[in-house]
């Protein structure tokens, strides 16, 4: 997932990697393992914190070090380059990652559908994504945020090259709050939920239903050396990450609370909606290729890879319990 610059400093990362790997560990000790997460911890991670804090991975044998990304952070890199075993990589990052020739794959899903979207301000008479035409809308001025307004008019019988698009940053709330732009791109277990909370008026057009496959956004990623030289380390993960998806489908509440003990940091009312919206697409089902492959094609097509991707190359699909 493609978001606000992290809170950590890359040196501060790469110093707390140094060790993973679990290399010299006893002979039944627990398997050291690190993960990166793709942004600050938020309710989109709450089964894994919940299965950090039930004890699911310490059932599997892992001891698993959660971090959360440094500023310049390279996930795909320290992947391939062993500094960490796993990271949650928004599915573009992976493919482009895949396209250059880093050596990792995608081992399992956490949303089942994607969380672009673009969200209008109600009252400016946008009532579809055609009627941006003439509009001004914010972007992050990452590619995919071209690829998701682009989709999304054309599906709608609009003109893309009608649309008037501003670079914005991270910064899609408080412009659309403040009436700086008509419509924005976001996601909609973030933004879209932070501007219903401080009411402001909006309308929601998510992607997947203008134009795009519906492919799963964020991907639990390892280096294709660990899945080839340790599968039963990446089945010890995908099992224990599993199950605290399951739970968190299961006992929303538990979860987030397994996720505030882990982070106390995060406000409560702001997660607690992000997982209510969030809970119908959790689901810890395993990639369906064929969804994979309409992806692929919609970012080929989209200009966001160069070249048609081999999904089967750039994705495990029989690790995931």
């Amino acid at each position: 997932m493609k978001l606000a610059v992290a809170l950590l400093a890359a040196a501060s990362l790469l110093a707390g990697l140094a060790g993973c790997g679990g290399s010299g560990a006893e002979p039944g000790a627990p398997h050291g393992a690190t993960l990166v997460l793709d942004f600050t911890p938020n309710a989109v991670h709450s089964g894994i914190y919940a299965a950090q804090h039930e004890g699911y991975y310490e059932d599997e044998g892992i001891d698993l070090s959660i971090q959360q990304p440094g500023e310049s952070t390279d996930a795909p890199k320290l992947l391939a380059a062993g500094r960490a075993d796993f990271a949650i990589l928004d599915i573009h990052d992976l493919g482009i990652a895949s396209e250059r020739g880093i050596e990792i794959v995608g081992t399992m899903p956490l949303v089942q559908r994607p969380l672009a979207v673009v969200i209008a301000r109600a009252g400016r008479g946008i009532a579809a994504p055609r009627e941006l035409e003439g509009r001004t809308v914010g972007v992050t001025g990452l590619p995919s945020d071209e690829a998701v307004v682009d989709s999304e008019v054309s599906a709608d019988g609009g003109d893309p090259a009608d649309v008037k698009r501003v670079t914005i940053g991270f910064n899609a709330i408080s412009a659309l709050a403040a009436g700086k732009v008509d419509a924005a791109t976001g996601f909609w277990n973030a933004e879209a939920v932070a501007l219903r909370q401080q009411g402001v008026p909006i309308r929601v057009f998510k992607v997947d239903e203008y134009g795009a496959p519906p492919y799963p956004e964020l991907v639990l990623a390892t280096s294709r050396r660990t899945a080839e030289d340790d599968p039963g380390l990446v089945r010890s993960v995908l099992a224990a990450t599993t199950r605290g998806y399951e739970f968190t489908v299961a006992h929303p509440a538990q979860a987030l609370d397994d996720l505030l003990a882990e982070v106390p940091s995060l406000d409560r009312a702001e997660q607690r909606a992000q997982l209510d919206a969030l809970l119908p697409d959790l689901r810890p089902d395993p990639f369906d290729p064929a969804a994979l492959r309409a992806w692929a094609n919609w970012d080929f097509q989209h200009g966001l890879l160069e070249r048609p991707l081999a999904v089967d190359r750039a994705f495990e699909l029989g690790l995931q319990p």
